[in-house]
């Protein structure tokens, strides 16, 4: 019997009611698994509904019990780490072991939120004038939403509505289709933990959901994280309808390697970054710039490691990488290596044929390595997301640092090297929201926040961090002035305030 996810509203699963459902496949097997309910206009309201009547008494409570309800919640999602591992790695298709570092990452930002006070503390300047004290303090927005992407279905969330909640806000989550049971089983250890009915929704579906939650009147802010079309058209229409918009957008990270650098740790680097699940995360190193004639040596060595990767069905524990989530996008990252010999590339490791004894129908695709990628290839400028890594050639860090710019993405970049002063001056020069030095993929810990630059990033906050606190409140000023008591009253004074 085909399993069905259905929405939670007010505190509950609630069954779909519109008739629509899309399918959820085992990337592994490539069979229909799950059936998703996909959320009428009305759906989204009631989940809307909800969340704005929970926020009457959730944004009026204490920080006390927030954070409680979050301490509660973390335990419960520690405990529960290999159940949502599992359930991600049945449905994205990922590795068991990738699937975890997934939640723990997503722990990282339960943490911050835990510790919310810190970063809700307001200001007070006292005597600006006399008898006059100014304060300014944080306060909630009310009902949120956030729209997340499939490669990501536990963390990406838990970059959004922990720091949300402990906000004082309700929210209102729409993940992937494609993926949907995580959100599910988070939504139901936030209900064990204590976590108030309506203060966090899920509705599953498509457009419709999406388009809904942007035009809706009571939502207040918009996050989100996909691609670079997806982004723009979530901040333009968001934005015309009164909203505060995150956007993250998609990306092509580039990695700098200076004549100078350790090659076996570069190549290491380059292999881990590129095709670590799969190639399915934003911060993938898809082009690595190679300095100089280091290029030869860096690319077979790249080739050597890459060859050795053992790819397999996720809960396998021998498997290093998984299959791609569908197969449809399988086909689409096949066409940038079959088609990038006749652009000008090198074809070095072409994985398109590639495929696993008993799982033949799963959607499988091998390690690409193209080498001397033009700058015009579609391999190197659309963002592939995918285990393809395109290797560019330069003469000098000068020429490097330029292609890097000339990008239209500036999500995450990385310089390897020796060099102290070129790694200073890279970190300054470069046109991108995260760096890396000797480091492939720079996501920042929790305390910092995590975002990009150009057609990386739409809107003026980053993710989580203390950006994700500002993200979710709004500042109040202040402005009091009390007679002393052992004044007689001195009639209507209309003028300004007398600073001495």
């Amino acid at each position: 019997m085909t399993k069905i996810v259905n929405h939670w509203i007010g505190g509950k699963s609630v069954d779909g009611t519109s008739g629509n459902f899309g399918p959820v496949t085992d990337p592994a097997t490539g069979a229909v698994t799950t059936k998703v309910a996909f959320a009428s206009v009305d759906e989204v309201d009631a989940a809307v509904a909800a969340a704005k009547d929970a926020y009457l008494s959730w944004g009026q409570s204490s920080l006390a019990r927030r954070t409680e309800i979050l301490f509660k919640f973390r335990a419960l999602l520690d405990a529960n780490r290999d159940a949502i591992a599992e359930l991600i790695t049945a449905e994205h298709g990922k590795v068991h072991s990738d699937a975890l570092g997934e939640v723990a990452r997503g722990l990282e930002i339960v943490d911050l939120a835990c510790g919310i006070s810190v970063q809700l503390k307001g200001e007070l300047s006292t005597q600006v004038a006399s008898r006059v004290d100014v304060s300014s303090i944080r306060q909630p927005l009310g009902v949120v939403a956030g729209i997340t992407p499939f490669n990501f279905p536990a963390m990406v969330p838990m970059w959004m509505f922990p720091i949300a909640v402990a906000c004082g806000n309700t929210f209102v989550l729409k993940p992937s289709e494609k993926d949907p049971s995580a959100s599910i089983k988070i939504a139901e250890l936030l209900a064990e933990a204590g976590l108030p009915d309506g203060v966090f929704n899920v509705v599953h579906g498509d457009k419709v959901a999406v388009d809904r939650l942007l035009e809706h009147p009571d939502v207040k802010a918009v996050s989100f994280v996909g691609s670079t079309p997806i982004a723009r058209h979530i901040h333009s229409t968001a934005s015309a309808n009164g909203k505060r918009v995150q956007a993250l957008g998609g990306a092509k990270n580039h990695m700098l390697v200076l004549p100078d650098a350790d090659l076996d740790a570069a190549a290491d680097a380059a292999v881990s970054a590129a095709y670590g699940s799969a190639g399915e995360r934003c911060m993938a190193i898809s082009a690595v710039v190679a300095v100089g004639a280091i290029g030869d040596e860096l690319v077979a060595k790249i080739r050597e490691r890459a060859e050795k990767i053992k790819i397999g069905p996720g809960n396998d524990p021998t498997s290093e990488m998984g299959p791609l989530i569908t197969a449809v996008h399988r086909d689409k990252v096949a066409a940038y290596v079959t088609g990038a010999a006749a652009e000008g590339a090198e074809v070095v490791l072409d994985g398109t044929g590639y495929t696993v004894e008993g799982f033949e129908d799963g959607h499988w695709i091998g390690i690409s390595l193209l080498d001397k990628v033009p700058t015009t290839a579609k391999a190197y400028t659309d963002e592939i997301f995918g285990p393809v890594l395109c290797v560019l050639r330069v003469d000098t860090y000068e020429e490097g640092v330029a292609l890097i710019n000339a990008s239209p993405f500036g999500n995450g970049t990385a310089i390897f090297t020796r060099d102290g002063g070129a790694a200073r001056r890279f970190q300054l020069e470069i046109e991108a929201g995260m760096v890396g030095v000797n480091v492939p993929i720079p996501v920042p810990v929790g305390y910092h926040s995590f975002g990009g630059w150009k057609d990386s990033l739409f809107g003026d906050h980053h993710i989580y961090g203390n950006d994700g606190t500002h993200f979710y409140t709004r500042g109040k000023v202040v402005t009091t002035r009390w007679p002393d008591p052992a004044d007689a009253p001195a009639g209507v004074d209309l003028g300004f305030p007398r600073n001495h």
